[in-house]
């Protein structure tokens, strides 16, 4: 079942529920997944990993906003954007702990041959390609630099 399809299956659910919060994220979801279909030059749709990266891009917006919207003393806006943020995540992969972080970053870090720095490029590059949609890229990218520093 496609991604697109599991969110149809989630609206309906979400529909006879009269669950708003969660309609609205469903909807923010179908929209983005319809935009990024008719931008890709691809016929079939968008592949597995272009569906996390695009969750993901949604999740961390919704996060962000709510930041911001705390900062501002809103707490009236940022509870709908963690909720949605929230729906949105159940339909990514299980994301990993730190320590599971850490040791796919030590391997990777072990593979390449990095030693500063210098190689934190390389590494987040693999790191990155490797666990798309088990962790966020800023948890990555703050192990590989401590590791890497």
């Amino acid at each position: 079942m496609s991604l697109q399809d599991k969110v149809m299956t989630e609206m309906k659910v979400a529909m006879k529920a009269k669950d708003r919060e969660k309609l609205e994220a469903l909807r923010s979801v179908k929209s983005a997944i319809l935009l990024a279909n008719t931008e890709s030059s691809a016929k079939d749709g968008l592949t597995e990993e272009e569906e996390l990266k695009l969750l993901q891009k949604l999740v961390k917006q919704r996060k962000e906003s709510a930041v911001i919207y705390r900062e501002q003393g809103r707490e009236d806006l940022a509870e709908p954007e963690e909720k949605q943020a929230k729906v949105i995540e159940t339909f990514l992969p299980e994301q990993l702990s730190e320590a599971e972080i850490e040791a796919k970053v030590d391997e990777i870090i072990a593979k390449t041959g990095a030693s500063g720095m210098k190689d934190m490029g390389k590494v987040m590059g693999i790191a990155s390609s490797e666990l798309t949609g088990k962790a966020d890229g800023k948890t990555i990218s703050a192990i590989v630099k401590k590791k890497l520093s």
